[in-house]
């Protein structure tokens, strides 16, 4: 399974809903109608001259120019009993129908406009952080994002997963702040991560060359930023070649889920500081090591799931919710996504990242 994206609606535009197209000719009608059910002297028609602005929002130029042609007929012809418009009256009802065919014609463009810019907008935010693959080498995968940012495809949380001659390895972070403000340091960190993939050899030195990465990028914001600070957790994960064990790496992330029979534990990896604070000196975060057996699987998340909070203000509770959700048909990220933003009334505020890891043939 891929990583779920956004609806795509919300980047590129949708098209006015049905009920927004069909309002102006329901409106239309029913006023025709209302009028002709009435007793002669009570004006309704004039109503009708509303109608051209409304279709403005939902039709183009040649569309909104039809209703607001047919208004002025409608109110220019006595014999049609539905209104009686003369002189300064017809004049301003189309001067109406001429300011919505314009507005008609404006909004379109800046439509256009819009989905050129979102289009490109959602390549740039797909080649940072690019969906997964359903599997990379002897490990299956599958992940989930949601930005907190609203309209957006990459928050402040990044995973990535990668083969190289070492195994394949994966990683799970999250940086400081959210939104696009964090995007810079999410893709600075996800190079880093591919070449590391492909040069280092113990999955400390890959740890060390993502801080040594965020060390040089908040020395290079020094002269703009007066106290800057720039730093990120993250869990790196290494499955080697031929062997069935798995090693992890924790820079003050939040710890790595195993579920195994249903049951979900935490693994116990002992956290090292988070990345950004000088990993190349002497302190250096240690490296578990796990057996894995036949069905095993590994779930990393990042703390806006387990720090998202219920109406009562208590956390979400994604150990204890895992095994039940396990057996889900539409895959388990997506399913805990689903509970979780029935936990939290509509989803977390933080940026939310999912990433299941398996190691098999299922």
């Amino acid at each position: 399974m891929r990583r779920a994206r956004e609806d795509p609606g919300r980047l590129h535009g949708a098209p006015p809903p049905r009920w927004a197209r069909f309002a102006p000719a329901v409106a239309l009608v029913a006023l025709c109608l209302a009028q002709w059910l009435t007793p002669g002297n009570v004006e309704l028609g004039y109503f009708l001259a509303a109608l051209p602005a409304v279709a403005a929002f939902s039709y183009g130029a040649a569309g909104t120019a039809v209703f607001a042609a047919l208004v002025l007929a409608l109110l220019a012809f006595p014999d049609l009993g539905v209104g009686h418009a003369r002189g300064s009256d017809l004049a301003t009802v189309a001067v109406v129908g001429l300011l919505s065919v314009v507005i008609a014609l404006v909004r379109r463009r800046r439509d256009a406009q819009l989905v050129s810019v979102r289009t490109v907008a959602e390549a740039a935010q797909l080649a940072v952080l690019p969906p997964v693959p359903d599997r990379v080498g002897p490990v299956r995968c599958s992940g989930l994002y949601r930005a907190a940012q609203q309209g957006t495809l990459v928050g402040g949380d990044l995973f990535d997963v990668r083969a190289g001659p070492y195994g394949v390895r994966a990683v799970v972070g999250d940086v400081q702040g959210h939104g696009l403000a964090a995007v810079g340091t999410v893709a600075a960190l996800l190079g880093a991560f591919r070449e590391a993939v492909l040069d280092d050899r113990e999955l400390v030195d890959v740890a060390s060359r993502l801080d040594r990465r965020l060390v040089a990028d908040a020395a290079a914001d020094a002269d703009a930023v007066e106290h800057p600070e720039l730093f990120a957790t993250a869990v790196l994960l290494e499955f080697p070649t031929g062997l069935d064990l798995v090693r992890i790496v924790s820079c003050g992330h939040p710890p790595v889920l195993l579920l195994r029979d249903f049951v979900a534990s935490e693994i116990s990896a002992e956290p090292g500081p988070p990345l950004g604070l000088g990993l190349a000196g002497p302190i250096r975060p240690a490296v578990t090591e796990l057996r894995l057996v036949p069905g095993d699987r590994l779930l990393a998340h990042t703390d806006g799931v387990t720090e998202a909070r219920d109406s009562a203000g208590d956390f979400y509770p994604l150990a204890a919710r895992v095994p039940a959700l396990s057996g889900d048909p539409a895959g388990l990220v997506r399913a805990v996504w689903k509970d979780l933003a029935a936990f939290s009334g509509g989803g977390p505020r933080d940026d939310v990242a999912l990433l299941l890891l398996s190691v098999g043939s299922e």
